[in-house]
């Protein structure tokens, strides 16, 4: 198995992350999710190397095969990971792709390293610019849905993943987006992570604002989100992230939810390679568009 080192614990243990690299040609590095691994990057795993590319995906420290810390999931930290994975393979012109509690990594990543080996990046899903509502962001998302969040995972975690899972897709009783045995795949995915990860990942996705962080991206960006998204809410989310990037691909997938890396993963795909590999047609603040 695949590790790179990112730095020592308070006992001087090395932390490891663990990381898939397939194909070759330009690298795209694959963010995960909450409270998932990189596996969750399965049908992106097996279709973009296919396409010229170098695809590689790690588990975020506490998640998957990853070292299990005891600290360090703030963002700042987070994003010196990232750093950690693209020197140690020495990556060059690299795509970045962030999908939810990921996309913050990626602004994080560009705004303290100055977007250092990168030359586009890609939000999907994300939690950017800031999700918690405040009296300067009315259109984030109550503190009390996060204290509920905290509140089930410290009760029972098993019950809240498997619940939240069903959200994450917008399973329901008369929507089966996704199969039993992927929630239970997902369900053990999430289950193996640090219950201490766990949880201080989702104060750091829920209060980390992200809003100046996005004043520092210079490259082409794509932003892709659904309009069904329960999870993190297309409003609290993907429209101000565009409202932030307005020179940036904007890509709404009609009745998505959040999920979409699954229930949309032949168009996500198809969306991503074109933006990688094609250049992509952005909005202009002047409303007129640009080739990159």
């Amino acid at each position: 198995m695949s590790y790179i080192k990112a730095g020592t614990d308070a006992s001087g243990n090395d932390i490891k992350l663990f990381y898939q690299d397939l194909g070759t040609g330009n690298p795209v590095v694959l963010i995960h999710g909450w409270p998932l691994s990189h596996e969750m990057w399965d049908y992106q795993l097996a279709e973009l190397p296919a396409h010229g590319l170098r695809v590689i995906a790690y588990d975020r420290r506490g998640f998957g095969k990853s070292t299990q810390t005891w600290d360090g999931y703030d963002y700042d930290t987070l994003a010196d990971d990232l750093k950690a994975v693209l020197d140690e393979l020495d990556l060059q012109n690299v795509t970045l792709v962030g999908f939810s509690m990921g996309g913050g990594e990626v602004a994080r990543y560009m705004s303290r390293y100055g977007g250092a080996r990168v030359s586009k990046v890609a939000f999907v899903s994300a939690v950017t610019p800031y999700l918690l509502k405040t009296d300067d962001n009315p259109d984030g998302v109550d503190q009390s849905v996060f204290d509920e969040i905290t509140e089930n995972l410290q009760k029972d975690r098993a019950d809240f993943l498997q619940t939240f899972g069903k959200q994450f897709y917008g399973v329901s009783l008369l929507s089966k987006p996704v199969s039993q045995a992927h929630l239970d795949g997902d369900f053990a995915r999430a289950y193996v992570a640090s219950h201490k990860a766990t949880l201080d990942c989702a104060n750091a996705f829920a209060t980390t604002d992200f809003r100046n962080d996005l004043t520092q991206i210079h490259v082409p960006a794509l932003i892709i989100h659904g309009d069904a998204d329960k999870t993190v809410p297309i409003e609290s989310s993907g429209e101000l992230t565009a409202n932030a990037l307005p020179s940036a691909q904007y890509l709404v997938y009609d009745g998505a939810p959040h999920g979409l890396f699954m229930t949309e993963k032949d168009r996500l795909n198809e969306d991503l390679l074109a933006f990688i590999q094609e250049g992509v047609t952005v909005r202009e603040p002047v409303g007129t568009t640009t080739l990159y």
